[in-house]
């Protein structure tokens, strides 16, 4: 695919609302080969985690429910990680043939942790919308929550160009990035002295 800002919304925009028709993950429309199948998946993840999130703040979730929950919360924070560094293995071999110019300028941020941020704004984007349709809310909640959507819409333009003009600039040489794999260390029984303590 070619990679514009434009195309990654509108598949972060179809996977949320295909979740909110049936309340549950769903069927990857696009080529598993594609890249358009990483960001459906991406954003799958993320909506299925943010509903996980609204249920661990319910004031009567029994205790065994909330560790459900917090299990759930890691394994999917996991999950998005390792996706995202599967984007940026493909976006790397995007460019890989580009010669990168004496005068390029590393940018801190990779393209899949940019293309992250987006898709978790397409769900703020969604569910604040939301909030400006509720019958059952006051009008003072109603007007805030617009509020909040124009300025969620005003980054949603920011961010795509950002993600523009970062796949330019990296196309042309003009900057590059290093991925650094997260090497988080809750989850690995190795690395987490509260998994490795209780196995010894």
């Amino acid at each position: 695919m070619m990679l514009d800002s434009a195309a990654v919304v509108e598949i972060f925009k179809k996977s949320v609302q295909d979740w909110h028709k049936e309340e549950s993950a769903s069927t990857n429309p696009y080529p598993d080969s594609s890249l358009e199948f990483l960001f459906y998946k991406k954003n799958q993840i993320d909506t299925i985690q943010w509903h996980v999130e609204d249920e661990i703040r319910r004031p009567d979730l029994p205790d065994s429910e909330l560790v459900k929950f917090k299990r759930k919360i890691d394994a999917l924070n996991q999950e998005r990680t390792d996706l995202v560094e599967q984007i940026d293995d493909r976006i790397s071999a995007m460019f890989q043939s580009v010669i990168r110019k004496p005068s390029a300028r590393m940018n801190s941020e990779t393209p899949a942790w940019l293309i992250d941020r987006m898709s978790i704004l397409e769900l703020k984007i969604y569910h604040m919308d939301e909030q400006t349709r509720r019958t059952d809310a006051s009008p003072e909640h109603i007007e805030t929550c617009k509020k909040k959507l124009s300025v969620l819409l005003e980054q949603r333009k920011d961010l795509s160009v950002c993600l523009d003009e970062l796949m330019d600039d990296l196309s042309k040489g003009d900057k590059f990035y290093k991925v650094y794999r997260q090497m988080k260390m809750y989850n690995d029984k190795n690395l987490n002295p509260s998994l490795y303590s209780k196995q010894a």
